[in-house]
């Protein structure tokens, strides 16, 4: 077979390997509540999709996008952070269009960095950061992201080396897996730690949008000095149930936005101007369906946080994201645990040690089911015996 080096010593998927015990206990027989996904389960917003289609038939939106996508879209991206966070973002040179946050995620190391360049990665953390290590051919470090500290990095415990070697750093908040959120004071001591050490930052907003308990997530653009050194990339997969569309952006630091910008006008022609279109509508357009989303998450977690105190199994309520982060009981490894939930209870839920060393205790499970089923799943989980409500 005909395969380049960079792409056979890619990474395996964690999430493909998920996906085939999933297809394995359905084959079997099994109803499965599927928990373990990252998919939105709910449809676009209706105007949305109007927008698309609109755009859609009229020729002009046919032909290729300018390069660096449509003008009317990077303004729409600068006025939401203008009205979102309050920050100021010039839509002709700090902002990039990209075909959804992954595939940006992947071109900043192939765009900024050399081989053997080092990049900093969070430990629990997104698995295909690694995609762009492998492609790009450089080295990197991890960052624990640890219970005691908030699930926060904790840059004095990285070694002088580390520091003067580390050309970028990856941080995500709110945080995937683990559901934590930053604070503004965190995000200035990054920019200061950056500054003094001379690493850029990406900050991977993914779930932005989605803050529970009145509190909304914080941008990393939001820190004084923010974009001196650092870039954030935002998807509308998350916000608007976009995922399938493909389309995201990064906003900040314009050396950053400029070399994103440069790869991708070798790689792609931006994307199709109809669905920039829709994405503006997404934008720009009345948030209540960004309300309604939230609502409805926030009632599905308060669901699995009730049920799963119910029967003892100790866990905290996030904050934010789609997701919860549960510790896996004593005894079990987090994919003992994961496996014994799917064979025994037609439960998934994603065993922590596939997003780094660190996860290894935890299970991610996605609000992304409706309550009736989240609670269902509990219930399942009760019967297996595992948990007791002295536990809690």
């Amino acid at each position: 077979m005909l395969m380049s080096n960079r792409v056979r010593n890619m990474p395996p998927h964690f999430f493909s390997s998920l996906v085939k015990k999933v297809d394995s206990a359905k084959a079997a027989g099994l109803d499965i509540i599927n928990l373990g996904r990252g998919n939105p389960d709910q449809p676009t917003p209706p105007h949305i999709i109007r927008a698309l289609q609109q755009a859609a038939e009229c020729p002009d939106t046919h032909g290729y996008s300018p390069f660096d996508g449509i003008p009317e879209f990077r303004k729409a991206i600068s006025d939401f952070y203008k009205r979102e966070y309050d920050v100021d973002v010039d839509p002709n040179t700090e902002v990039a269009i990209l075909g959804g946050s992954k595939i940006g995620l992947v071109e900043v190391p192939l765009a900024m960095m050399n081989e053997s360049d080092l990049l900093l990665l969070p430990d629990p953390g997104y698995p295909d950061y690694l995609s762009g290590v492998s492609l790009a051919n450089i080295a990197y470090e991890t960052m624990p992201l640890l219970k005691e500290n908030g699930f926060m990095p904790d840059f004095g415990a990285l070694s002088d080396d580390v520091k003067q070697k580390a050309k970028v750093m990856y941080l995500n908040y709110p945080n995937n897996p683990t559901s934590a959120v930053a604070t503004v004071p965190f995000f200035e001591e990054t920019v200061s730690f950056a500054k003094e050490n001379e690493i850029f930052i990406l900050h991977d907003m993914a779930y932005g949008g989605i803050g529970f308990d009145g509190e909304k997530p914080v941008s990393f653009m939001q820190a004084e000095g923010a974009k001196e050194i650092g870039i954030e990339m935002y998807t509308l997969s998350k916000t608007y149930n976009m995922a399938g569309w493909r389309v995201a952006f990064a906003v900040g630091n314009r050396d950053m936005i400029k070399a994103i910008n440069q790869l991708q006008h070798h790689l792609f022609i931006s994307l199709f101007p109809a669905v920039q279109y829709a994405a503006i509508a997404a934008l720009t357009e009345d948030q209540g369906c960004v309300r309604d989303l939230t609502a409805l998450y926030e009632g599905r977690r308060d669901v699995l946080i009730t049920e799963c105190k119910r029967i003892g199994w100790d866990v905290d309520a996030p904050k934010a994201s789609f997701f919860a982060w549960l510790p896996v009981p004593p005894g079990y490894t987090s994919e003992a645990f994961a496996d014994i939930l799917l064979q025994q209870a037609g439960v998934v839920v994603a065993p922590g040690h596939g997003f780094g060393k660190h996860g290894e205790g935890y299970v991610r499970v996605g609000l992304l089911a409706s309550e009736e089923r989240i609670a269902e799943a509990v219930r399942r989980i009760e019967k297996l015996g595992i948990f007791s409500v002295s536990e809690a």
